[in-house]
């Protein structure tokens, strides 16, 4: 089996990296981690990547003249790699158009909610804020938007009495760390893929779904 190529965008502590490099360790993953790159030097996944021999290059974003600039020195340190799929994974920083485009069904990204609700930022503290009983995480191919694009695949954890945003934070980030690898493994044998439908929306087909055990109702009372 050839495994597919991917470089991980991060711009911080790189969890959800780890996470991917982890997977790719079992031999029948069919994707394996070819670069890491950061748009912040002082990133700690870029260590946490190399002490698990991963290439991994800190990319700061202010040292070139305009978005596009950085983007295609990025693009161009992907493809000297090889890579075929790039996972955002904790990567704070917009897109442009050119890259969305060329990287297009190509590129995911995880998200800390279940889309589309929570778009953006403090999603935590907004969920608890609204007092929803169910939260969760997203990963979708990428597009121009914002946190939109056609959905791969959603873990749900439910929100406790007793949750901080912090804590609720701690339970979404297992959920994703569990996800993330799912996904990637989803779209690296084509099994998920993207089809548009007759009235142009985008949704991700995915081949062999097994039934779900249940559905998750929260609260459970006695």
């Amino acid at each position: 089996m050839r495994k597919k190529r991917v470089g991980v965008l991060i711009s911080g502590r790189g969890s959800n990296m780890v996470a991917l490099i982890e997977a790719a360790r079992d031999p029948a993953f069919p994707a394996e981690i070819a670069v890491v790159l950061s748009n912040r030097p002082d990133a700690g996944g870029i260590e946490r990547a190399r002490a698990a021999g991963i290439p991994a290059l800190a990319m700061d974003h202010k040292a070139h003249g305009s978005r596009e600039d950085f983007e295609r020195a990025m693009h161009a340190e992907l493809e000297h790699h090889g890579v075929e799929l790039v996972c955002l994974a904790g990567f704070l920083r917009l897109l442009t158009p050119w890259f969305i485009e060329t990287w297009r069904d190509r590129m995911i990204n995880i998200h800390p909610a279940l889309l589309p609700s929570y778009k953006g930022l403090h999603t935590h503290e907004r969920a608890m804020a609204d007092g929803v009983r169910i939260a969760g995480c997203t990963v979708h191919f990428v597009r121009h938007e914002m946190d939109v694009g056609p959905i791969v695949a959603q873990a749900a954890v439910p929100v406790l009495p007793s949750d901080t945003a912090d804590s609720l934070a701690a339970r979404v980030l297992e959920a994703e760390h569990r996800l993330f690898p799912l996904a990637l493994r989803l779209v690296a044998t084509g099994a998920a893929r993207v089809e548009t439908r007759a009235n142009g929306s985008e949704h991700v087909v995915i081949d062999r779904i097994a039934a779900p055990p249940a559905a998750l109702v929260w609260p459970q009372v006695d």
